[in-house]
């Protein structure tokens, strides 16, 4: 209410009848939806304050990437974090839900090429669209927090803590072999790599070798895969993909010589968790960027072109493993470490540097891509294992990849597996040609990007001093926001206004570092900076200490494994120079499905995908209904479908929800991606539902609107002093309540939780509505269905509550609580099954007791006919649930 009508109501008793008579009859989202939000927005309702003593409940959604319109899976995120902001502040926790802005990364070089603008000006205005967007969907958010990790006053603390990164010895400099994209001109990671192309353009990526910064993350190896142990919050899935990628394998290192008399001059490492199958190797194989492969190529044309061709292949194991295996001999061979046999070297395309020495021992007869190898290649294939109790057939059709009992071993027959590893492990190190080694997956992180629209790295080249870092004084390194790119490589490198620099130490003329980082960085402690976003001095404060960790986190799948490992690696990192207190980030983590759309697309002839909304595109279909088609609705053209995928920018795949807000209400969209699927689960995008969720809410404005319409009621009445046809519908009520709250609070099953609100609604709108016992009923039903619903569809909930209480304000209520007296009940319903399948049903008196039960049941007239004539063995009662007779 307004001011004037807050006055009128404490001194005249009967204005509030009278204003709830003029209660509007329709439902009008627009209208009810804006005055909320002007209402919160005034009363600054969701700023959130530190406060000590108040248990705080920090809930944030993965902030978005700025790309200019929300989509619907944007919709299903922010919703799914608001409903438990507003739940566990009903709850009586402190509560805090920010949000940012994710905004440095290629698409804004791209956009920029693409409308000639500079990619500043296209994020800065994708994020003014955007946050409209998302206060439209009146989300719970502390606005007053809102960050961008492309302003310098947030990037400027991704540079410092770098700098103390270089100076602990976890950052460093290297050369490293990268997946470069030929037409975008900058460096991919593994798994922006599809089929040999490069995610966004299409383009055939070529391997190079170039100076990169590294992140030393494999110093915290061991405690980021133990301290999962500790995450009893987080989806076991997740920590099951985290721990694959982190990837600890117990195994040996072992040694090969190098034959002298092939021209082999180095000798070759491998690390093997098969050490039993030592004893039949029967080739090596290296990837083609290793040292060895690059050094035989130099005069042979054949093994140069074949190092060519590797340069576009596949970067990923999952695609290695399916991929036509190739490979060439270089000529070259080296000693086997115990047998003293000569060993080919092969180039395989299975083989990546990146992982381990990038040399494998092939063990064609226990390992299915050396088998499948060899059998191409016509190598040699010698078993070394067999079951326990079984030979092996002659010859092999397939690789024996299972553990067992050594033979044609020599001295190492007969073993089983960790007996056989022990002894030749142990005689390998004897001879100085191994030992056991603990080994990992999980490589360094890679950080320089050859990009401009990121965070630049704080480094100066000088001829006289070397590298220099940038003086903490004089931090931020400022990216400049006016470049625009044109698709030729980093503008950095280009503009002397920002490469030319002198060195901070001779003062002589050096050059500034044109690389920037990785936008993994500015994700890896956004949700830290949330706490101190006003902290001008230093990158975390006090107020870090109350808010963190994270209580609950929002997000997709698809970063289960780089962000998430990559914030807690950032986070032992803070912790271990004393900025944070605590070890993990996030202590409680729900991953929500990701909303799937079709992708539709045409391939231009360099190679560049371009991708078309489906909203844009006509389906042809012939006669019989049958697609057989589809082409662009502005020029008649066709275009391919790549199937369902994730709704994302990049696809241009997304649906925008501000159709649907302007049409139903912000109140409709939320309700009907709450009630379309359980979070976890994917949900392939299907506009039905849309409908019937706008009716459900124009039904409940309704049914407040015609109980209000009837005048004042008396307050809610207990149980005891309801009639008997009354107490049973206050029973599902309170039932009711108990099951949303579960949902709600422990479940997170959203759908399930409007499932039960929708069926009271049904229950309820059978009721009598004329006694004055059925009006408290029906008062105090319509107010407990607005307080469980209003985390959902808080607008209408806000709307509706000032109508049911007049004078008081939504979201200065608890969250209802279950009466237990109305939970008694005087006659429950109990299901009866002869041998475990249901027969009947029998209504009993809820103190009644088992032995009363089992002859009511035996009685029934639904079940008699199932035991009649028949012995029974035994009847089992569960209390409150059923009956099983067994015969």
């Amino acid at each position: 209410m307004s001011d004037i009508e807050v006055f009128r109501s404490r001194y005249n008793p009967t204005f509030l009848l009278l204003k709830s008579r003029f209660m509007q009859e329709k439902y009008h989202p627009r209208e009810i939806e804006s005055e909320a939000q002007q209402h919160w927005e005034k009363t600054a309702a969701f700023k959130a304050v530190e406060t000590p003593g108040k248990q705080k409940y920090y809930c944030l959604s993965m902030f978005p990437y700025p790309s200019g319109k929300l989509h619907m899976g944007h919709v299903r995120n922010y919703t799914i974090g608001d409903v438990l902001s507003r739940y566990w502040r009903m709850q009586g926790y402190n509560v805090l839900q920010p949000m940012g802005w994710d905004a440095f990364g290629l698409p804004a070089e791209n956009a920029a090429m693409q409308n000639n603008v500079s990619p500043a000006q296209w994020t800065y205005d994708n994020i003014a669209y955007m946050r409209k967007q998302l206060q439209s969907l009146g989300l719970a958010i502390d606005w007053s927090r809102e960050l961008a990790t492309c302003q310098p006053d947030y990037y400027r603390w991704n540079q410092w803590l770098f700098l103390r990164m270089l100076e602990k010895d976890l950052a460093y400099r290297t050369t490293g072999t990268v997946n470069w994209d030929p037409v975008d001109q900058t460096v991919l990671a593994n798994e922006q790599v599809i089929d040999g192309r490069g995610w966004r353009t299409g383009a055939l990526v070529e391997k190079r070798e170039i100076p990169m910064y590294y992140l030393k993350i494999t110093a915290y190896a061991d405690e980021l895969l133990e301290a999962l142990n500790t995450l009893p919050g987080w989806p076991e899935r997740v920590k099951t993909m985290q721990a694959n990628w982190i990837g600890k394998s117990f195994g040996v290192d072992v040694t090969f010589p190098p034959d002298a008399e092939s021209g082999m001059t180095q000798a070759l490492k491998v690390f093997t968790t098969r050490a039993d199958t030592l004893m039949g190797v029967t080739y090596v194989a290296v990837a083609a960027e290793h040292p060895v492969a690059l050094h035989a190529a130099k005069h042979n044309p054949q093994l140069a072109e074949f190092i060519e061709a590797c340069r576009h292949g596949a970067t990923m194991e999952a695609e290695l493993a399916t991929q036509e295996k190739r490979g060439i001999d270089t000529g070259l061979s080296v000693i086997h470490p115990l047998t003293g046999a000569r060993l080919p070297v092969w180039i395989a395309n299975y083989v990546l540097m990146g992982y381990g020495e990038g040399a494998v021992m092939a063990v064609p007869a226990h390992d299915e891509r050396d088998f499948e190898f060899a059998t191409k290649y016509s190598l040699s294939i010698k078993p070394v294992i067999r079951p326990s109790d079984s030979p092996l057939p002659v010859p092999l059709t397939q690789a024996y990849v299972e553990h067992g009992v050594t033979f044609d071993s020599d001295d190492f027959s007969g073993l089983e597996f960790q007996a056989a590893v022990d002894a030749i492990a142990e005689t390998l190190q004897q001879k100085g040609l191994g030992e056991k080694k603990v080994h990992y997956r999980l490589r360094d992180w890679g950080i320089s990007r050859q990009r401009y629209w990121g965070c630049p790295i704080p480094l100066i080249y000088c001829d006289a001093c070397g590298v220099v870092p940038v003086p903490d004084d004089q931090l931020p390194v400022v990216l400049p926001e006016d470049l625009v790119p044109d698709g030729s490589g980093n503008p950095l490198a280009k503009t002397p206004s920002f490469f030319e620099c002198s060195c901070p130490r001779c003062n002589k003329p050096a050059r500034r570092e044109t690389d920037t980082m990785d936008t993994f960085v500015d994700s890896s402690w956004y949700y830290i900076r949330y706490a101190c976003v006003d902290q001008k001095n230093a990158m975390t404060d006090e107020r870090v200490d109350y808010w963190l960790p994270v209580d609950q986190y929002v997000g997709g799948i698809e970063h289960a494994i780089l962000h998430l490992l990559y914030s807690r690696f950032w986070t032992k990192v803070m912790r271990d120079f004393g900025l944070v207190k605590f070890d993990e980030p996030f202590a409680n983590l729900l991953t929500q499905g990701m909303v799937l759309n079709e992708i539709m697309f045409r391939r231009t002839e360099t190679g560049r995908m371009i991708y078309f909304n489906p909203a844009d595109v006509d389906i042809q279909t012939d006669e019989q209904g049958r697609r057989i088609g589809a082409v662009l609705r502005a020029d008649g053209q066709p275009v391919n479908s790549d199937g369902i995928g994730t709704m994302s920018k990049s696809k241009n795949n997304g649906v925008d929800p501000q159709k649907i807000v302007d049409q139903y209400g912000a109140d409709t969209a939320r309700l009907f991606m709450m009630f379309a699927s359980p979070p976890e689960q994917t949900l392939e995008w299907a506009d039905t539902g849309i409908e019937g969720a706008f009716r459900f809410l124009k039904r409940l404005w309704k049914q407040v609107h015609e109980h209000m319409e009837q005048g004042e009621t008396a307050g809610p009445g207990r149980s005891e002093h309801l009639g008997g046809d009354l107490r049973p519908l206050r029973f599902q009520l309170h039932q009711t309540i108990v099951k949303v709250s579960d949902d709600l609070g422990r479940r997170h099953t959203f759908n399930t939780a409007i499932a039960a609100v929708m069926e009271f609604m049904n229950a309820l709108g059978k009721l009598d509505n004329s006694s004055a016992a059925a009006r408290s009923l029906m008062q105090e039903a319509l107010e407990k269905i607005v307080l469980l619903l209003s985390p959902i569809v808080p607008h209408i909930c806000h709307a509706l509550w000032r109508e049911l209480r007049p004078g008081t304000e939504l979201l200065d209520q608890p969250w209802p609580q279950a009466d237990s007296a109305a939970l008694v009940q005087d006659e429950i319903e109990l299901v009866v099954q002869v041998n475990g399948k249901l027969r009947g049903r029998i209504c009993v008196g809820s103190d009644v007791e088992p032995a009363a039960i089992e002859r009511l049941a035996l009685e029934s007239d639904q079940v008699e006919k199932f035991v009649a004539g028949r012995k029974v063995k035994k009847v089992i009662v569960v209390p409150g649930r059923l009956v099983n007779i067994v015969v």
